[in-house]
């Protein structure tokens, strides 16, 4: 039977090298091997609301129960959402701003997908005004941000309370669970352990979409079923657990990478026979919160083509 790997932290799925939750250049989006112990499980114990198919439209093969009504946060996100402009990204000829005088930080970068996630959830949670925005030229650091700031010199990273704590999927919790605003995780038990599958499954997505682009032989079909069946499970609305929630913040920045440039490069249509995840992407570019972090899907084509076409 074939298995997956579970990592004991932040529920991320590798198998084998994992990509990782952070950014450290603008270049390929490094694989590394994972420093934390994992367990070994089967994959339907791993991932037991998935089946993967390989026709479409994809069918559920298993029942969608209708969930429990609970307060639906507007996909637009209109209350509460501030419009800014944005600041140039620090590099190594940057001074550093004001360091732990008590200003909530997120050091991103604009092009980075993992910090993305985390300027989500803040805009959609209407911090602008309470965590200001540090962009992170990658390509020339500042020399203090590894020094003074955080160590391991990627970002995703939170400047909060004399602490700096990174981790993209930690860090989008973390801003849900200790700001004010919206709260973007549901509190239906069920939804909840689907949450957490979804996070688990996260990571094999990626890894499987992205060996498609390499020509490694895997189909990148298959994890795109995976999407249409998991944004099935629920009745009362277009997302991942019905109620737009920090699923649907994980995925979006990929989702908004592969369309594109599956669609140019393959010229393959990931919504065809794929209506829920049609819907779940018109649905995300309604929310003003996202909107602001998304990239010209030109530039993410040309950028993907850089990463993945340069050995063909």
């Amino acid at each position: 039977m074939a298995t997956l790997k579970i990592c004991n932290i932040s529920g991320i799925i590798v198998t084998g090298p994992s990509s990782t939750s952070q950014c450290s250049s603008n270049q390929a989006i490094p694989f590394s091997p994972n420093r934390i112990t994992t367990t070994i499980l089967p994959i339907k114990s791993a991932l037991s609301s998935f089946h993967p198919i390989l026709y479409f439209p994809c069918k559920p093969h298993f029942p969608v129960p209708a969930s429990k009504k609970s307060t639906f946060i507007p996909s637009a996100m209109s209350s509460g959402y501030v419009q800014e402009d944005l600041p140039p990204a620090f590099d190594s000829t940057s001074d550093p701003p004001p360091l732990f005088d008590g200003t909530t930080r997120l050091y991103i970068s604009y092009t980075c997908p993992y910090a993305q996630r985390v300027w989500i959830t803040r805009n959609c949670k209407g911090l602008q005004d309470k965590i200001k925005l540090v962009p992170i030229d990658l390509k020339n650091r500042p020399a203090w941000y590894k020094e003074r700031v955080y160590p391991p010199n990627k970002v995703p990273a939170l400047e909060h309370n004399n602490e700096v704590k990174g981790e993209s999927l930690d860090l989008i919790k973390y801003i849900d669970a200790h700001f004010e605003g919206p709260s973007l995780f549901p509190d239906d038990p069920a939804k909840r352990q689907f949450a957490d599958e979804l996070f688990s499954y996260i990571d094999s997505f990626y890894k499987t979409v992205t060996s498609s682009f390499k020509g490694e032989g895997t189909d990148a079909g298959i994890a795109f079923d995976d999407i249409e069946i998991a944004l099935s499970k629920f009745e009362d609305g277009p997302f991942f657990l019905g109620q737009f929630s920090l699923v649907d913040i994980a995925y979006a920045p990929f989702i908004e990478r592969f369309h594109p440039y599956l669609l140019e490069v393959k010229n393959y249509d990931i919504t065809h026979g794929r209506p829920k995840l049609a819907t779940w992407i018109e649905e995300m570019n309604k929310n003003e919160g996202y909107k602001q972090t998304r990239r010209d899907p030109k530039e993410l084509v040309e950028s993907y083509k850089k990463r993945f076409m340069a050995h063909l």
